[in-house]
């Protein structure tokens, strides 16, 4: 990752939304849509409220994950379906209404991928760090190849680490609906990113710094060189 990259998802992690992941929900936001999920027991015109709040997201995650118009059309219809047919069930547990839903589309697009003997395919190039902004052709070049030692480093990181990446930057998910999604607490999933990102710097770093020794020249060559250019004076 070049800095530049990196910075924006430090800047995310400690809760602004630069260019990375989803903000968390205030308090009264959650405590509005709440009111709305009890509603919703009752009236199916606050569910079409709540499909409005989310469909655009729930579609996103599933187009992502099976890379086909029509199948992601038809299971977000399934997922706000079941999500609908379940809701008598659904126990407010201070999460957000989304991460129900996320894990409902987690299930879905597991079975899907059962059903079509397919493996889950997740595509780094959702995860975007880019700056919006016009740019010279030299700066293009440099961000391109800092992209691409970005990519080559999170392809060494652990599965789990590269899904938490991609379910913040390609999903847009808070760290409420990633942990919802993983199984994890709130609290361990910001742990994980802080040090995901740690390891990406240091991973990096050290990219950066091999390939910096590699260009250098040997002491021999560095000897060579020189009895070379002396000979030259010498001639001359």
């Amino acid at each position: 990752m070049n800095g530049n990259a990196l910075s924006e998802a430090e800047k995310s992690a400690n809760g602004s939304r630069p260019g990375g992941g989803a903000a968390e929900p205030p308090e009264d936001e959650r405590a509005i849509e709440s009111a709305l999920v009890a509603r919703a027991k009752k009236d199916s015109q606050a569910f079409g409220e709540l499909y409005e709040r989310y469909v655009d997201r729930i579609y996103s995650y599933v187009y992502s994950r099976v890379q086909n118009v029509e199948d992601a059309e038809d299971l977000t219809a399934r997922i706000f379906y079941r999500a609908l047919d379940r809701l008598d069930g659904y126990e407010d547990r201070g999460l957000p209404f989304g991460a129900w839903l996320f894990r409902i589309a987690h299930n879905l697009v597991a079975n899907w991928h059962r059903d079509q003997g397919r493996r889950t395919f997740v595509p780094l190039d959702g995860m975007v760090f880019r700056a919006e902004r016009r740019e010279e052709p030299e700066t293009t070049v440099e961000r391109r190849e800092g992209e691409e030692a970005l990519w080559a480093a999170i392809e060494r990181l652990p599965e789990e680490r590269r899904r938490l990446l991609f379910h913040k930057f390609g999903d847009q998910l808070t760290n409420i609906e990633i942990g919802e999604l993983m199984q994890k607490s709130e609290g361990a999933i910001k742990s994980l990113y802080f040090r995901t990102l740690a390891a990406l710097r240091k991973d990096l770093s050290e990219q950066f710094e091999d390939g910096e020794a590699e260009g250098a020249p040997s002491d021999s060559e560095h000897q060579g060189k020189k009895a070379s250019d002396g000979k030259r004076e010498h001639a001359g």
